[in-house]
């Protein structure tokens, strides 16, 4: 399915300088979609997206893929840090955690799991690299949030979904913070609490900031099988 898509171009883009292979979601965080684009298209804010996805699932196209949008900020995966040269950004409208946090409208995910497949055939994107704002920029960011359904976009072979089984305390804590970088998470020596925290809103949203307890071990278990290459 192709996504229609609303053109609002926005002057924030340069050129990009390598091919795509990622794509990170975010929620605008904003009070409204008028806001959030606003924003993303006024050149003083040095803020962009490639697309933002109202709540009634309307796709407003703010960038070429073939640009550069800047939307991830500093940030990071496996080591990497070069995440806007390389990702399409895709900014999904919700208040977040800062206005009011609510569940995603079911139109709104619908057009967010067909722009991702749109997005697919064009660039070489497996589902180990749809990620979330807060996955490449834990220390900064919280969105999409632990409301985002991931799984419905796993169900369509789209990306990596949550972890769905029993806990598992068999693994030490050195074990679990090193499976947490393997995964692609920054999470530096005395300071990984808030990638921990990135990964359980994704993750294991039920073990959500209660550390490296038995449910989140296990889901990292879970998780590097599906990340470490």
């Amino acid at each position: 399915m192709t996504a229609p898509k609303i053109e609002r171009p926005s002057p924030n883009y340069d050129d990009r300088g390598r091919s795509v292979d990622t794509i990170i979601l975010h929620y605008t965080g904003m009070q409204s979609a008028g806001e959030a684009i606003e924003r993303l298209c006024d050149p003083a804010a040095k803020v962009s997206s490639h697309y933002v996805i109202d709540e009634d699932g309307a796709i407003y196209a703010l960038a070429s893929e073939a640009k550069r949008a800047w939307h991830a900020g500093v940030s990071s995966w496996k080591g990497e840090t070069d995440t806007n040269a390389r990702s399409v950004g895709v900014e999904i409208v919700n208040p977040g955690h800062e206005f009011g946090y609510r569940e995603f409208p079911k139109r709104q995910v619908d057009m967010v799991v067909a722009l991702v497949a749109d997005i697919k055939t064009r660039h070489a994107v497996p589902p180990t690299r749809v990620l979330g704002h807060a996955d490449v920029a834990p220390q900064r960011k919280e969105d999409p949030g632990e409301l985002f359904p991931w799984k419905r976009l796993a169900d369509e072979g789209l990306a990596i979904g949550p972890y769905d089984g029993a806990p598992d305390g068999s693994i030490s804590y050195e074990e679990a913070l090193s499976l947490l970088r393997a995964i692609g998470y920054d999470a530096p020596q005395g300071a990984h609490a808030a990638a921990l925290v990135a990964f359980q809103r994704r993750f294991c949203p039920a073990a959500l900031a209660q550390g490296f307890n038995p449910l989140t071990k296990a889901a990292l278990k879970y998780a590097a099988k599906q990340f470490v290459e």
